[in-house]
């Protein structure tokens, strides 16, 4: 069998993608900062930093550090503003050939609906995604998607706003039972769910007894968490009848492929951008190496064929 044998496109719902990893939220930047590194139309999706109404300048430094096993970030959902995004940002991105899912976040629901609207219909831009689920926001009081109340009512204020494209959904691993938030979620017409976001974490620096952020706490990314972001969509699969998109700690093709197993329909990669910008389009490769060497002809075979 040849390489161009094996079928790599996928469809998370109405949204068809030329392969399984699209680039998550907030590593990624906007997409257009790594133009001159990567073929952005060979990734299956970019999902851009958070969006918010305004432009937002997110948490004091040092505010990202390397873990063991990953790294911890207090970002604060720094971005430019919806505004600015589509008129500096979106024309380049749809100029390279990406396909754009829009994250994008608020302070109160009405917010997030007004900033879902503006974004509702953009050229180029296949799906609009919801988050809720930061820990670094304390402007929120807590995570609003560990709240499956407070999360159903930002999706029931967004969901008249969209109707150009799908509505995700990001969802938090802060939880007790991440099935009962994507229920939620899903009863108030979110048409997928990605998971997961960063786990709370802290780091603190012996010699001075600080934390090593300046806000304290922060988001626990990277392989460490994998075992978890694998558990939770597996979990969610089977809790939902909406498509999941699979995120948490995945490096290679064959990490992709296990989220697929497990019930995920595509994969985000974040933490892996850091080291190597190229990753997505490596490990869309490396799934289409392994299932060209195991005889499977299209990816998507793989998704939910989880044994036992």
């Amino acid at each position: 069998m040849s390489g161009a044998d094996v079928d790599c496109s996928v469809a998370v719902g109405a949204v068809q993608l030329p392969n399984a990893v699209i680039a998550a939220s907030g590593t990624f930047g906007y997409g257009t900062e790594f133009a001159g590194l990567v073929d952005l139309a060979a990734v299956g999706a970019i999902a851009v930093k958070g969006l918010s109404l305004r432009p937002s300048p997110g948490k004091p430094a040092p505010r990202l550090i390397e873990t063991p096993g990953g790294m911890l970030n207090a970002i604060g959902l720094q971005n430019i503003g919806v505004e600015a995004f589509l008129s500096d940002r979106l024309p380049l991105l749809r100029e390279r050939g990406a396909r754009i899912v829009a994250n994008f976040w608020g302070d109160s629901p009405d917010e997030f609906a007004e900033c879902a609207a503006r974004l509702d219909g953009a050229p180029g831009v296949v799906a609009l995604e919801l988050n809720a689920a930061s820990p670094n926001r304390p402007e929120w009081g807590s995570i609003l998607a560990a709240d499956p109340v407070a999360l159903g009512g930002i999706v029931r204020a967004v969901r008249p706003r969209v109707r150009a494209v799908p509505l995700w959904v990001k969802l938090s691993p802060n939880v007790a039972d991440i099935a009962t938030v994507g229920r939620a979620a899903e009863a108030e017409g979110a048409d997928a769910l990605s998971a997961i976001n960063t786990l709370r974490g802290l780091a603190i620096d012996l010699e001075t007894r600080r934390p090593r952020l300046a806000t304290g706490g922060g988001g626990l990314s990277g392989p460490a968490i994998k075992p978890v972001a694998l558990r939770m969509a597996h979990d969610l699969a089977r809790a939902v009848r909406i498509p999941v998109v699979g995120i948490g700690g995945i490096r290679t093709g064959e990490d992709a492929l296990e989220f697929l197993a497990c019930g995920a329909s595509a994969v985000q990669v974040g933490t892996a951008t850091f080291y190597d910008p190229r990753s997505p389009v490596r490990i869309a490769d490396e799934m289409k190496t392994w299932c060209k060497a195991h005889g499977v002809t299209a990816v998507r075979d793989i998704i939910g064929s989880l044994r036992g």
